[in-house]
């Protein structure tokens, strides 16, 4: 029998373990996975109205406890807990929208109409579903995947990350305070991937949606190639903005630093290069200095904090390693005066503090340009117009969001056309609406969430022929 893990959070602000949790061993992955299929059985004959009721139910459980989940992933991930509890409640914001579309999503479709004969096509649960999600914004990236799985009548097996392992626990206790049936809804927690990997081969598994690193994501999808089984992915970004030469730079630097470095930069949409205008680079550049001169670095429990630690010690190894290869490749640190980016390492010795960096005189020989960061660092290009700008937008593997500042809407909107990424934005970022398709293009991953096509993975088709019979 495999050895149980010894899971330790440790709290990027202090540097202290802050939670514990035990491993699953792969004999107790493997019977949890044979549980799923049991409760499958029954949980598919369901009703839709049914499984609806508990996802309400559900959802109410975790607007009522949401400053305890925040306090908590304030403690496990160090996001300022002035911000916490806005993901609890867009998290239930963007599950709602996903129950007010679920009739739709999930009807039946009919064949052609003829005589003495009905056809049709439906859409039948796929079967237990392993859900693999990440710790930078776990409650949301977990509805995409978690809410319309259980609405299509499947049993979903969660794995958290081991940053943030209580948020897994939170959704059981939702979903068993819903009245769920029992193992429906199952947790595990694995620290190694090794373990994990039994579980993604182990053919009881009908489909997997991982949301991660685009390393991780292969990692799954090489272990589940072994046999035939669906793979949702939701990778990561290199996501660009550009700023075109009528805007108001004032403004749009305000977006664009929120952009970039809301959550210490921790997003798989966040802004992570800037192209501007040559006409209006100098003044974006004031523009950007300013609007960082007063952000607040600090400890993450104070309500005035803006920006709080990177996850992880070797994160911020990583980060400040792009910042100074740049550095030596020419760039500029451009970062204005602010007394609460200095001296980190002494106010905060424990914690994984990366101050917000603003790069300038970059090109795309750069480390900082090619991959992702997922750190508070704004890197801003010069560029002489459209052509150049979308051309070095498409230069990059990834391509999960963009993001245009205009005040010429149709302008940016045939701009965007050109724009090599699953969602472009026009003058707004790192928004990912649940009415509208969530998709990776190129390596940023492969299916979809969000919309009504985010039902689509976690169905099969099924075709009925009925023929009246000859009398």
């Amino acid at each position: 029998m495999s050895q149980q893990e010894d899971i330790n959070t440790i709290s990027p602000t202090t540097g202290e373990i802050v939670t514990h949790k035990v491993g699953d061993t792969v004999e107790q992955l493997l019977e949890k996975a044979k549980i799923s299929t049991a409760a499958f059985g029954s949980f598919q004959r369901t009703t839709l109205s049914d499984r609806k009721d508990y996802v309400g139910k559900a959802l109410s459980w975790l607007l009522e406890h949401q400053d305890e989940l925040a306090d908590s992933l304030t403690k496990e991930m160090g996001r300022p807990r002035a911000y916490t509890a806005g993901e609890v409640t867009t998290a239930v914001k963007r599950a709602n929208y996903l129950l007010g579309v679920s009739d739709a999503a999930l009807t039946s479709t009919e064949g052609e109409p003829e005589k003495g004969f009905r056809r049709f096509i439906e859409k039948v649960p796929v079967g237990p579903v392993l859900v693999i999600f990440p710790w930078n914004y776990p409650y949301l990236t977990l509805v995409n995947s978690l809410v319309p799985a259980l609405l299509a009548g499947n049993t979903v097996i969660i794995k958290p990350s081991p940053q943030t392992p209580s948020v897994a626990g939170y959704v059981a206790k939702a979903f068993a305070s819903a009245g769920l049936p029992e193992n429906v809804l199952q947790v595990v927690h694995c620290g190694s991937p090794k373990t994990l990997e039994s579980l993604v081969r182990d053919p009881q598994i009908k489909h997997i949606c991982f949301t991660g690193s685009l390393e991780g994501g292969l990692a799954v999808q090489k272990k589940a190639s072994e046999r035939i089984v669906d793979v949702g992915l939701e990778l990561g970004g290199n996501d660009p903005a550009y700023v075109r030469n009528d805007v108001d730079v004032a403004w749009a630097a305000e977006e664009i630093v929120d952009g970039a470095i809301f959550n210490s930069g921790q997003s798989c949409c966040a802004i992570e290069r800037v192209y501007v205008h040559k006409d209006v680079y100098d003044d974006f550049l004031k523009a950007v200095q300013r609007v960082l001169s007063q952000y607040r670095v600090g400890e993450p429990s104070d309500l005035q904090t803006q920006i709080g630690p990177v996850i992880s010690k070797a994160a911020q190894a990583r980060i400040q390693a792009q910042i100074e290869d740049a550095i030596k490749a020419g760039a500029e640190d451009a970062t204005p005066s602010n007394p609460s980016f200095q001296n980190l390492d002494e106010k905060f010795p424990g914690g994984s503090f990366v101050r917000p960096t603003l790069l300038v005189n970059v090109n795309h020989d750069m480390v900082v340009m090619k991959e992702e960061t997922f750190g508070p660092v704004i890197p801003v290009m010069k560029v002489s117009g459209d052509d150049e700008a979308v051309e070095l937008m498409n230069d990059s593997d990834l391509g999960l969001t963009a993001s245009i500042w205009s005040k010429d809407e149709q302008g940016a909107y045939a701009l965007s056309r050109r724009v090599e990424a699953g969602t472009v934005f026009v003058n707004r970022a790192d928004y990912p609406s649940p009415d509208l398709a969530w998709t990776g293009w190129k390596n940023s991953g492969k299916g979809v969430t969000l919309s009504k096509y985010g039902f689509d993975q976690f169905v099969k088709l099924k075709s009925y022929h009925l023929k009246d019979y000859p009398k």
